[in-house]
């Protein structure tokens, strides 16, 4: 089973970034196939309506969206984590999500996929909650399963995330979970 790590930082090599290699790696160990997408490294232009995906066709905007596309159809479980941007994910990640339409309109195939969300925020209470929550109603539009930390929401951290110990325990919990449940629907 494959999970797909979506960091939604413009930044590279940045808190977000290195939160997604951690976790992959976490499920790598367990046996799982990963793959990530790094908007730090992608250029992803906002949906702009024009409704030819509600035709059967495919987006008519050519840049790095393209092969996200099939990353998120081959996945099993999508893990997104953001930074916290004006107390919300980064447009960025928005233009991701936005865009992802033409899976919904084209017979919701990231329906029934697990999901789970992280934040990274500049305090601990820093809008980490808001963001997550915003993650999770794109994931629930989709028809996706949500899985949290097993407690809460999902990985809630503090910048700098290497540093933040109860931050990143909710964050190894998250993809622990994400885990758990995929190896359970295998049965």
């Amino acid at each position: 089973m494959k999970i797909l790590g979506i960091s939604g930082s413009p930044k590279v090599g940045q808190n977000n970034d290195t939160l997604i290699k951690e976790i992959l790696k976490i499920a790598a160990e367990r046996g799982f196939e990963t793959d990530a997408v790094f908007l730090s490294e992608s250029k992803v232009a906002p949906c702009t309506a024009c409704g030819v995906c509600a035709k059967g066709e495919k987006c008519v905007i050519d840049d790095d969206m393209q092969p996200v596309y099939d990353k998120l159809v081959e996945a099993d479980a999508i893990v997104v984590s953001s930074p916290v941007y004006f107390g919300t994910m980064t447009a960025q990640l928005k233009a991701l999500c936005d865009r992802s339409v033409v899976h919904r309109r084209q017979g919701f195939k990231l329906s029934n996929k697990l999901g789970a969300a992280m934040a990274i925020g500049g305090s601990r209470n820093g809008g980490q909650e808001k963001t997550i929550q915003t993650i999770h109603e794109w994931m629930h539009i989709h028809g996706m399963i949500i899985v949290g930390d097993g407690g809460h929401f999902g990985g809630i951290l503090q910048k700098p995330a290497a540093e933040d110990e109860e931050g990143m325990k909710t964050a190894v919990d998250t993809i622990n979970k994400v885990c758990d449940v995929l190896e359970m629907m295998k049965k």
